[in-house]
């Protein structure tokens, strides 16, 4: 029996890693074929990659809330289905949620990164915003950290805890 191979598009590098890592978990590892994760380098990309592959299987698009709009436009030209996987803002905000602040900090702590997220803390941009907001910039203020997290951290996440816009998309690309 031949496998279906199905194809996700995400927005960047650390979308990718996350999805391939959940996707591994359930025995689908990106060596194998059977789902293809690919980077758009940025939403706006669709429409080129919606007709690069369009002849999958399965086709699914995981994007931020801000984006759904746009995705959906570039969705209804498509001939065929297309899945649609929003996270409420972003992964990063999916992932904070998901494992919790105390998760986080033992993470930051593990990587040994505790003490710069203490010292970004006390900066005066971010000093007064809320703990999480202060983690989702952390990720993204140096180069690699933001895709080395979205794979460890979904790695990290059980299987009571996957978001829902992840848990969903996988249910669409495995079954």
């Amino acid at each position: 029996m031949e496998e279906r191979v199905a194809v996700v598009l995400v927005e960047g590098d650390s979308d990718r890693g996350a999805v391939e890592a959940l996707a591994a978990r359930y025995g689908h590892a990106p060596e194998r074929g059977s789902v293809v994760v690919v980077s758009m380098g940025g939403v706006t990309n669709i429409a080129h990659y919606l007709k690069m592959y369009w002849k999958a299987d399965r086709l699914a698009v995981l994007c931020d809330a801000g984006e759904v709009e746009y995705v959906r436009r570039a969705v209804e030209r498509h001939p065929d289905e297309v899945g649609v996987f929003v996270c409420r803002d972003d992964l990063e905000d999916e992932m904070i949620r998901a494992l919790g602040v105390e998760h986080l900090l033992d993470f930051l702590h593990r990587q040994g990164e505790l003490a710069g997220f203490h010292t970004m803390q006390k900066q005066p941009d971010h000093r007064d915003s809320p703990i999480e907001r202060q983690l989702h910039r952390f990720m993204g203020i140096r180069s690699g950290r933001k895709i080395r997290y979205g794979r460890e951290l979904a790695a990290e996440l059980p299987d009571d805890a996957v978001p829902a816009p992840l848990a969903d998309l996988l249910v669409y690309v495995l079954t």
